[in-house]
């Protein structure tokens, strides 16, 4: 048997990197509300938090793609740590001067926001650059699975704990973590800049503006991506309807104390993590195409189960195997975006990608929460069911697509890769 191939220096260099920003998306996370809740009991002002986090892909996501595309990837992902630094110590001082409103946390949520497109963009295009297409499933379930750790194991009760003694300690240790990524986005080889993928003569002179609808183009040209765009979108829709009201239907319906809540909601996390373990050996026993059809008829399935018997039980096996599944769908088809798009369109489709999906999941919010005043189990039944109908209709479709390392995009193949710092950021 022979040995897998490591992933290579500049993208242990990348995972950390990336470990280090989630943990301050995760303090940022649990930190914005809890600020919020010190400044305002208004719900509709607590609520813009979690609207201001989202905006920002609706008017950004695209402008961030087009970014990404036109300088070192290496630069935009050290631009977008930065301002995090900036706006992580600003708020430090904002807390510990009892300057902060809600105003102002909103302001800086916003900018966060904006910024993070262009970390989002910069890092899914960066892998392809520095790993071999035939490790790009086990790169991205090596990011996948780092954030989930990170995020939802280490910041969560991290922050929590912290913020009751002083707001400022998590908030500093924010600051760090930001500038620490920062850091190690100089150590970046020179192959994560994105150059080797040369851009069209016609292209290379166009003005950035006229590049907006590059990357809707690419998708729509291509009918396995653009199928897989429009499925993704209506799913990522009846997937929010289901758990938008989900907290409600936790403490409500299943009577699980508050207190209990959080430990309630490891499930969904200890899910995902098994499925970023079990992602590459599924694949490698199914392929791709199998192995995230199947994957998407077990979400809408579990999602149904919940509502239809709505127990702790069954809640939480159903909430870690809809996890699960979203992880490994998540892993492969951004694997194979990454194969099928050029280098030099990765961040204009990606941008693309998430403006229609990202954007349309508020839609699914307010559907689901008019579908929970019926009674809070309703949106698992529905929402669950259109998910299940969709995948059953699009199986067959979802069965053709083909593994990453079969596609050639006309690329060329990822070379050996420079240590971090041989070559530093230019």
């Amino acid at each position: 048997m022979v040995a897998k191939r490591g992933l290579g220096p500049a993208f242990a260099n990348l995972f950390t990197a990336n470990l280090a920003s989630s943990l301050g998306d995760g303090i940022a996370r649990v930190a914005a509300p809890l600020l919020a809740a010190r400044l305002t009991d208004d719900p509709l002002l607590i609520s813009g938090i979690a609207a201001l986090a989202l905006l920002p892909w609706l008017f950004f996501a695209i402008p961030a793609g087009i970014l990404v595309d036109r300088i070192d990837r290496r630069h935009a992902l050290a631009l977008a740590n930065g301002v995090r630094v900036v706006l992580a110590i600003a708020l430090f001082v904002l807390v510990a001067t009892d300057g902060l409103t809600i105003w102002w946390l909103y302001l800086v949520i916003f900018v966060y926001g904006a910024f993070e497109t262009v970390y989002d963009g910069a890092i899914r295009a960066i892998v392809p650059s520095i790993v071999e297409r035939s490790n790009l499933s086990r790169a991205n379930a090596r990011i996948e699975g780092g954030e989930l750790v990170v995020q939802n194991f280490l910041s969560g009760p991290f922050t929590s704990v912290l913020f009751a003694v002083s707001a400022l300690i998590p908030l500093g240790v924010n600051a760090a973590v930001f500038g620490g990524a920062l850091a190690l986005a100089f150590f970046l080889p020179k192959a994560a800049s994105g150059g080797q993928f040369a851009r069209p003569v016609a292209e290379a002179g166009t003005p950035w503006h006229r590049q907006f609808t590059d990357g809707y183009h690419f998708i729509i040209r291509n009918r396995m991506l653009r199928t897989l765009w429009f499925f993704s979108t209506f799913t990522g829709i009846a997937f929010t309807a289901a758990t938008a009201s989900f907290v409600l239907f936790v403490l409500d319906t299943l009577l699980v104390p508050e207190v209990w809540f959080g430990f309630f909601m490891l499930s969904g996390a200890v899910g995902g993590i098994v499925g970023s373990v079990v992602a590459g050996p599924l694949k490698a026993r199914w392929g791709t195409g199998l192995t995230v059809a199947i994957m998407t008829t077990i979400t809408g399935a579990a999602t149904v189960a919940i509502g239809a018997v709505p127990t702790i039980a069954v809640a939480a096996v159903g909430t870690a195997l809809t996890s699960g599944a979203i992880t490994v769908w998540n892993i492969h088809i951004m694997s194979l975006r990454q194969s099928v798009i050029p280098g030099r369109l990765l961040g204009r489709v990606h941008g693309t990608w998430r403006t229609l999906l990202w954007g349309a999941m508020p839609v699914g919010a307010l559907l689901g929460g008019l579908l929970g005043r019926i009674d809070l189990t309703v949106p698992f039944l529905v929402g669950g069911g259109v998910a299940f109908v969709a995948s059953v209709v699009f199986f067959r479709f979802l069965m053709t697509l083909p593994n990453a390392e079969d596609v050639d995009n006309g690329d060329l193949p990822v070379g050996p890769i420079e240590p971090p710092g041989i070559t530093p950021l230019q």
